[in-house]
């Protein structure tokens, strides 16, 4: 499956000429506070391939089906393809995932996982960012469920954003859809 056709991934927009794309730009400068609580911003990721995932620890089925289905793929390409793939995983829900919290839910999933949280600002801003929508949804008493898009981002070592996947990809698919797109990029 190809890349949403309508948007512009970051680092693809500068084209000029008749076969120009158009569309709404993916991705941008973010500050955020990593699992260790130090203060991280896109600057931090340069020169690494990216796969960007945004979930929600108390997520009750996508969400865990999403983290482990990259988690396996990220073992994949690092077992059978030697491709080394930088996991992120950035929160819907700061109010409720702290970085302590965060921090031990992505190690049941892959410990290679970071985990990016901070104010519900700075989440929102970066969400719209990616075109990331997602909802609160209330609950009975204080507890509530977040609506969210499960797509996944393929960002360069440049942090352009190449492809985005949705949730009927497999772990081995995923794999080898990165693995495409790498080697495109080396070529």
């Amino acid at each position: 499956m190809s890349a949403l056709p309508s948007m512009v991934f970051s680092g693809q927009g500068e084209n000029s000429g008749p076969n120009r794309v158009t569309g709404p730009i993916i991705g941008g400068p973010f500050t955020l506070i990593d699992t260790e609580n130090r203060l991280v911003t896109e600057k931090n990721f340069l020169g690494n391939w990216i796969l960007l995932y945004f979930g929600y620890t108390s997520s009750p089925d996508v969400g865990p089906e999403q983290v482990q289905m990259m988690a396996k793929a990220i073992d994949i390409l690092d077992s059978k393809k030697n491709l080394k793939i930088l996991p992120i995983f950035v929160t819907i829900d700061p109010q409720r995932d702290t970085p302590a919290h965060l921090r031990a839910y992505l190690k049941e999933f892959n410990s290679r996982i970071v985990g990016l949280t901070g104010p519900v600002g700075a989440i929102r801003q970066m969400a719209q960012e990616y075109r990331v929508f997602f909802k609160k949804v209330e609950e009975e008493g204080d507890d509530y469920l977040v609506e969210s898009s499960h797509n996944m981002y393929l960002m360069n070592p440049s942090l352009e954003v190449v492809r985005c996947f949705g949730v009927e990809y497999t772990a081995e698919e995923l794999a080898e859809e990165i693995s495409k797109e790498m080697k495109k990029a080396s070529t």
